[in-house]
């Protein structure tokens, strides 16, 4: 955007011609940064006279850079248009997305925030532990809710409450190194999005002829290692066509047949390979911390893996002369032989052509009021402007995240073509049943998978013995209500 442009609408701002509101979209549709966009909105900011009248609200994040400069210019840019109180980033130690232990801590203490960051597929375990409030009755509620994806709006209830306002989302699809496919005689047209999905059969047989291991005999090149990055247990589970959860019986299935079929298929796999020597290539990268510019794919020492729309943004920084694709994620054998069951949009852009029977699942983050908030009506107005339109809007810009305010994906202007087929990605995409037990379930399918793709136990007993480990404390919820 010219510096004419940028200068004339700033003016418009500061004489009233144009309204904050206005200002905002029409910058964010100009190409103006979100940096840019607070600096001027400060401008007309009205301090208070007293500055004991300044309710402050507090919001805890663990996210780092640049998701927490992003949360603070959201915040910046909703301060400029309130006067009576101002949300205060605080920024929390990063740990495991389960692990809400100094939440806890601070909200039995009586220190707690005025308003959390919190995963969605955990809300409503912390709902059920009575750590957050219940929004329902708060001002537009329902209707704040109605403008969410479906699954977004679903993850963020606990039994017909809500509890959440869904911030953003996500989808997981097949990325591909070109360059490396092209390397062993694989034409990478085969794996374009407009020939459908692969066989995961396909994807087993192109990654062999890519392996490659050092005079000891391990692996210092990999055609693909199904755990890696996103290859969790629902994303092979929803793969497969599995299911989770049994409403009409309340108890956890992660011992669906179809769940113990994609499992073996995994084993299998990596039992091929020697699963330890597997694991020895695959797990430095899976460790919290690691730094993404070390990542294989983005070495180009793995050619293939399966992650999420937020991978885009670290190959423009890490490897942005990369030739990669992103494709379908891939289906069964079975499923590639019968006929679709979803298929996404027909009159979608030619990029993305028919995923067929190809399923994805979808996740992301919300905000909450956490039990014994000082200022849960302040809190309340943020969160309903940060989770609304202009505040998805300007998040989704900066980092180029998809967002769950419906109307926006059917904005062009939010995404670029690789985030346009993730969007279309969306309205089919699963999601982790929103249970009292959620955390609990994601941790004890995470070490029955462990067991398996490291050939430690048989599908069978690994995921029989999760069932009954989450199994037994889920029973006091029940009945669950289906949101």
């Amino acid at each position: 955007m010219g510096s004419d442009t940028a200068k004339d609408l700033v003016s418009q701002l500061q004489s009233h011609r144009l309204g904050r509101r206005q200002f905002m979209i029409k910058a964010a549709a100009a190409g103006m940064s979100a940096t840019a966009i607070v600096g001027a909105l400060s401008t007309m900011r009205t301090i208070p006279a007293h500055a004991q009248d300044v309710v402050k609200v507090q919001f805890w994040t663990a996210d780092v850079d640049p998701t927490l400069q992003a949360q603070k210019d959201l915040a910046a840019a909703y301060n400029s248009q309130v006067t009576d109180h101002q949300v205060e980033v605080v920024q929390i130690p990063p740990g495991q997305v389960t692990d809400t232990t100094k939440l806890m801590t601070a909200v039995r203490g009586g220190s707690g925030p005025d308003c959390y960051l919190l995963d969605r597929f955990i809300v409503a375990q912390r709902a059920a532990d009575g750590l957050l409030q219940d929004l329902s009755g708060m001002d537009g509620a329902a209707d704040q809710m109605n403008n969410y994806i479906a699954f977004a709006k679903a993850e963020a209830t606990y039994d017909g409450k809500t509890y959440a306002l869904p911030l953003n989302t996500d989808a997981r699809a097949l990325y591909y190194n070109k360059t490396m496919l092209q390397g062993v005689g694989v034409d990478p047209a085969e794996f374009d999005q407009s020939n459908g999905p692969l066989t995961w059969t396909r994807v087993a047989e192109v990654a062999n002829m890519l392996n490659q291991q050092d005079s000891n005999g391990n692996y210092s090149q990999m055609g693909f290692v199904p755990w890696m990055n996103q290859g969790w247990h629902y994303t092979y589970g929803f793969s497969w066509g599995a299911s989770f959860f049994d409403y009409a019986n309340c108890k956890v299935t992660p011992d669906d047949p179809k769940m113990i079929e994609a499992s073996t298929w995994v084993q299998d796999y990596c039992k091929a390979l020697d699963a330890d020597k597997v694991s020895a290539f695959g797990s430095p990268s899976m460790q919290s911390g690691f730094p993404g510019q070390q990542h294989p794919f983005v070495l180009g020492t793995l050619a293939m893996q399966i992650t999420g729309d937020w991978q885009i943004s670290q190959q423009a920084q890490y490897a942005p002369d990369m030739d990669y694709g992103i494709t379908w994620m891939p289906v069964p054998d079975a499923l590639a032989t019968t006929p679709a069951t979803a298929v996404a949009g027909a009159e979608a852009t030619p990029m993305s052509g028919s995923g067929g029977n190809s399923t994805t699942w979808a996740g992301g983050w919300s905000l909450v009021i956490p039990d014994g908030a000082k200022a849960p009506d302040q809190a309340w107005s943020f969160m309903k402007w940060a989770t609304g339109a202009e505040g998805q809007a300007m998040y989704s810009k900066q980092l180029t995240v998809l967002p769950t305010w419906e109307a926006l994906l059917s904005d062009a202007s939010l995404f670029d073509e690789r985030h346009t087929f993730f969007a279309q990605l969306l309205p089919t995409a699963k999601n982790r049943p929103p249970l009292p037990v959620g955390a609990k379930y994601w941790d004890e399918l995470t070490t029955a998978w462990q067991k398996i793709y490291l050939n430690q136990s048989a599908p069978t007993d690994a995921l029989t013995a999760a069932a009954k480990n989450v199994n037994d404390p889920l029973g006091k919820y029940c009945p669950i209500a289906e949101s």
